[in-house]
């Protein structure tokens, strides 16, 4: 319970970072994902425990590649005068086919391991959660816009998820993170017109 606790509040400052697009939000999901490890296999949601393993790595691509814009956004400041890093865009359509198909794929997986090889009494809720986290954190690391319709619909559905498996924490944090992913979409889509005008 109190690692649910711990990870709640590194939650809530990754969700805040998150919402200011700070690049510091990485090293919260680095921290997040490896607390959740524990509680997840505790409470035997597998599916769960499997996606902080990839949120760990996305965590550290993610970090990658807006320092790699930031340093670039450095060097074009010094030149131009003018500093811009990864900008907050919208996804392009061709993303939005590669993204459904992902999610597919890894739903139909992990529901296929979770019923099979483990004792999960959710393998679908479960999967559905992970499969569009899985997508969600990639769309984070590329600063796509549309990232936050993808997470509000993890975080509800996660709400329901956690209630179920006694994770009352970690579902008054999903249900907070639901609630401020809303302001975090239109805080972004604030800053990607405002980017646009410099």
């Amino acid at each position: 319970m109190y690692l649910e606790i711990i990870g709640a509040i590194v939650g809530l400052i990754y969700l805040w970072l998150e919402y200011r697009a700070s690049i510091y939000l990485w090293a919260a999901s680095i921290v997040m994902p490896a607390i959740y490890l524990f509680v997840y296999y505790d409470a035997g949601l597998y599916a769960d425990f499997g996606i902080n393993v990839y949120y760990l790595a996305a965590a550290l691509y993610g970090w990658a590649v807006w320092m790699y814009h930031d340093k670039k956004s450095t060097k074009e400041q010094e030149e131009t005068g003018r500093q811009k890093g990864l900008p907050i865009t919208r996804m392009a359509g061709k993303y939005w086919w590669m993204c459904s198909g992902v999610f597919v794929v890894a739903l139909g997986l992990i529901w296929w391991v979770l019923s099979t090889y483990t004792d999960s009494d959710v393998a679908a809720w479960d999967s559905f959660t992970t499969a569009l986290s899985v997508i969600g954190m990639w769309m984070l690391s590329r600063k796509y816009l549309e990232q936050w319709i993808v997470w509000i619909v993890v975080d509800v559905a996660s709400v329901g998820l956690y209630c179920y498996k006694g994770l009352f924490f970690t579902a008054a944090l999903y249900g907070l993170y639901a609630i401020i992913a809303i302001f975090g979409y239109i805080k972004w889509k604030e800053m990607m017109h405002e980017e646009a005008k410099i």
